[in-house]
């Protein structure tokens, strides 16, 4: 019966009173609310996009508990948002359109963190992932948070897939395993349907996918289209992108996958400067790409995901750091 009907077509659900949209294979719910902030400078409303965590030079073991957040729909430098429970690097991040969550991260802690978009005050405790996590990969639709859990502890790598259902508090849940994609160093971004995890071993190329609604393990998506780890990934609903990383020196590629196919990543463009251990969000239209690099950068770059090209200077973060993550209140698995 599915097959017959029509992508876009759309329907009103007499049990949950809502209105819903076909998108090939599953009902999803028509949602009116508007991802768009602003604070007092900006020039519009836009997606929030928050950098978190990392360490800087000289000295690596110096690490940070800075949140700092930009409008994405501008151009301007981060503003301090507020601070992690904990000083931390080599965590990573998933989220909603409401929170942002940190988790794991040196030395491979268990412990994740969390944060309201539309207010500018500290992080807070939901819970615990089933073990620690180091060089992870986090992901989310719109109810879930995917935590691949990288190294736990370095340098013994895991498999393990842990989900949260972020509207509430708690602990992680065995998801499945990822035995495709496996390096640390990756990264990961969404569709509402589609979680995608790419190998951060520079040697390798792999890229996986999972559906975030089920559980199981992960499956063969593709290739990247140039093998490297310590990449940035953000996506909007269509397209996923994957921005800088190394191989091993620094690369300054920018590659591209539709999430809803199978198949090979295709080049996109370049970054200004090669750059690997950055971060990366997105809004519905653009993706960004702040920190990394040896040396060590406070950089923000910008592309327009619907298009194909080389990123433009978006400002600086408030530190120059690598090793730090970042999400948004507006990304593609929304």
């Amino acid at each position: 019966m599915s097959a017959e009907i029509p992508a876009g077509a759309m329907r009103f659900n007499s049990d949950s009173q809502k209105l819903e949209y076909w998108n090939g294979s599953a009902w999803f719910q028509v949602h009116t609310a508007t991802p768009d902030l602003a604070t007092a400078g900006d020039r519009q409303p836009g997606v929030r996009g928050t950098f978190m965590g990392g360490h800087n030079e000289p000295d690596p073991s110096s690490t940070f508990d800075i949140i700092d957040y930009v409008n994405i729909a501008s151009t301007g430098n981060a503003v301090d948002f507020g601070n992690l429970q904990a000083a931390k690097q080599e965590a990573n991040a998933f989220s909603s359109a409401t929170r942002g969550f940190y988790f794991g991260g040196d030395p491979a802690l268990n412990v994740i963190d969390t944060f309201v978009f539309a207010s500018t005050s500290n992080a807070t405790d939901f819970g615990d992932l089933t073990a620690g996590s180091k060089t992870g990969i986090g992901l989310a639709n719109a109810t879930r948070g995917i935590a691949y859990l990288g190294n736990s502890p370095a340098p013994t790598s895991t498999n393990v897939i842990n989900y949260v259902t972020m509207a509430s508090t708690g602990a992680g849940v065995d998801f499945g395993d990822n035995e495709i994609a496996k390096g640390a160093n990756g990264t990961g971004c969404a569709s509402p349907t589609r979680g995608i995890m790419v190998d951060g071993d520079s040697a390798g190329d792999t890229i996986a996918f999972i559906t975030i609604a089920t559980l199981g393990n992960s499956q063969e998506f593709g290739s990247q289209s140039d093998a490297r780890g310590g990449l940035a990934g953000a996506s909007n609903a269509t397209r996923g992108v994957f921005m800088g990383g190394f191989k091993p020196a620094a690369q300054s590629t920018i590659d591209y996958i539709t999430i809803s196919t199978l198949g090979n990543a295709v080049n996109f463009g370049e970054l200004n400067t090669a750059n690997y251990y950055n971060a990366g969000s997105a809004s519905a239209t653009r993706a960004i790409s702040g920190g990394g690099g040896s040396p060590f950068t406070n950089t923000i770059e910008y592309i327009e995901i619907p298009t194909t090209g080389n990123a433009v200077d978006f400002g600086d973060l408030t530190q120059k750091r690598r090793h730090l993550e970042a999400c948004s209140n507006g990304h593609g698995g929304l």
